[in-house]
């Protein structure tokens, strides 16, 4: 971990253990953003809130919370954390080595936030051994979050928990001046869908990596 930096967490997401693990292993408290519906659900609310999280905005919204309170933490020199595949592993479950599409606010983010000096560090949680159970049906978390499309779908919210898993730490992207100024052009949208990119290669190739 760099020592002189802020420092943005990303990472893969399929257990609700993925935050208290990733804080152990760091031995460092980190500000994780989670899902809008967990701040809603009772139980899960009071869960993701001791850990000190906090809700993304709702579904289809322009995550202006989001951008505040993040880097309002970054610049109290709080570590961020972010999930950027987004709620579909946590409901969906997959096989564990297989990563999902980011999401790219955390890369925007990365570059609005007026601090500098900045990096985004990539996290690979790899599960070798696990149980799954069934925590409740999605119909059941509609009731707290009807914004949610992934609860108009039928079965049930799954439950990962971790009997062995591995973490691998990425190469810390450093956000300078020169992205910066890169981003304020019109090449805003294509340099944070670089980084997201960049950070997605590293996590996947651990996971891969992890496998062999």
């Amino acid at each position: 971990m760099p020592a002189d930096q802020r420092i943005l967490v990303v990472s893969n997401h399929r257990s609700v253990l993925d935050a208290p693990l990733l804080m152990a292993a760091m031995n460092r408290s980190v500000r994780f953003a989670c899902h809008y519906y967990m701040s809603r659900v009772p139980v899960m609310r009071d869960v993701v809130s001791a850990m000190g999280a906090f809700p993304l905005d709702a579904p289809r919204q322009r995550q202006k919370h989001f951008f505040e309170n993040s880097i309002s933490f970054l610049q109290a020199r709080q570590l961020v954390g972010v999930f950027p595949e987004g709620a579909q592993p946590m409901v969906q479950v997959k096989p564990a080595n297989q990563l999902s599409p980011f999401h790219r606010g955390f890369a925007h983010l990365a570059l609005r936030a007026p601090v500098s000096d900045l990096s985004i560090l990539p996290v690979a949680i790899l599960s070798t051994e696990e149980n799954q159970h069934q925590l409740a049906p999605l119909k059941l978390f509609r009731l707290f979050d009807p914004s949610e499309p992934l609860f108009n779908c039928g079965g049930w919210h799954s439950a990962i928990v971790y009997r062995r898993v591995h973490l691998f730490f990425g190469h810390p992207i450093r956000i300078d001046e020169d992205l910066r100024q890169q981003y304020r052009g019109r090449s805003g949208s294509r340099l944070a869908r670089e980084i997201s990119q960049s950070c997605w290669d590293q996590i996947a190739g651990m996971l891969r990596h992890g496998c062999t």
